[in-house]
């Protein structure tokens, strides 16, 4: 299985519009990667690797400090949005078989002007480049769905007007900078990975990594790893997605191994993970009734709920 790279330049961020035969080649090489692999490559996109690694940069000098400096910032601590902020080492378990995930995360959840952030010493602009991100990063989504409804001869406002309060907290889409810190695999859990096997539970998932490490499972039920290619971004379909779609997209299960023995290396990566508004009711878009009508936002508390554990 390869997972298709497709140029995106005729849409690029900073194009105004595009034109309907560049639209039309574009459903169509998504459309197949969409509905045969779940993955693609993305170039051309017009957010530049100097952007992802501003980011990455600052968010590392933020993972590097001692943990009682990071637990103000703690996921659950703010009231407008409770998955906005610092998810520390082994908290999660994306897959809930498995130990805790030897990562940590920092999830920009929410722009709110009351929300507190990292703002000390080599950290001041911490905010700027996470917010400024996000927004790059919300109208690269909102093309990429207006491309896909096209690829499914669908009108664009069924995907864009489920998607008009990004950046709110009565929509659940969240940019996560990830950090593998180095790993002693012989003091690791048994069964204990970076990032538990796992699908996304939104739309759609922007990827942007570092270096190698992520892994995704074929049809046949093997994973096989996947290249990180500079300048592109790795888009995959969600939960979500797959049932809007009635599986004509499909979401795929992927993993982050342990390095190999004797890797002392870090890993990063950014995750963009966009989610529909809370209050819209996601059915299937070609009439049936293959899967019940769900609330993005009840669906996403459900999914966290087996992440993180009941509250």
């Amino acid at each position: 299985m390869n997972i298709p790279i497709v140029d995106f330049g005729a849409y690029r961020l900073s194009e105004k519009d595009v034109a309907d035969e560049q639209l039309q080649s574009l459903s169509t090489e998504l459309k197949s990667a969409f509905t045969d692999v779940g993955f693609a490559f993305l170039r051309n996109t017009g957010i530049t690797q100097e952007e992802v690694d501003c980011v990455m940069d600052i968010s590392k000098k933020f993972f590097l400090q001692p943990d009682e400096l990071k637990q103000p910032f703690s996921r659950k601590s703010f009231v407008n949005n409770p998955n906005h902020g610092w998810v520390s080492l082994e908290t999660e378990r994306l897959n809930p078989r498995r130990p805790g995930d030897l990562k940590e995360s920092f999830n920009t959840a929410s722009l709110h002007p009351d929300i507190k952030w990292p703002s000390s010493g080599s950290l001041k602009s911490f905010q700027e480049f996470q917010t400024s991100f996000f927004l790059r990063c919300k109208e690269l989504s909102l093309r990429l769905l207006r491309v896909m409804a096209h690829s499914l001869g669908l009108d664009p406002e069924v995907f864009l007007s489920a998607h008009r309060l990004i950046g709110t907290d009565k929509n659940g889409t969240t940019l996560r900078s990830l950090y593998y810190p180095p790993v002693n695999c012989e003091k690791a859990k048994e069964g204990q990975l970076r990032c538990g096997e796992h699908s996304d539970y939104g739309s759609i998932t922007l990827l942007f990594q570092s270096s190698e490490g992520l892994q995704v499972r074929t049809r046949s039920g093997e994973f096989i790893p996947v290249p990180c290619i500079p300048g592109a971004i790795l888009i995959n379909i969600a939960d979500l997605m797959q049932r809007w779609t009635s599986d004509q997209f499909i979401s795929v299960l992927h993993r982050v191994l342990l390095p190999p023995v004797g890797d002392s290396g870090t890993r990063q990566s950014l995750a963009y993970f966009v989610q529909p508004d809370d209050e819209a009711l996601i059915t299937c878009c070609d009439g049936s009734n293959k899967y019940p009508p769900v609330t993005a936002g009840a669906y996403l508390t459900e999914r966290f709920n087996e992440t993180y554990g009941r509250s």
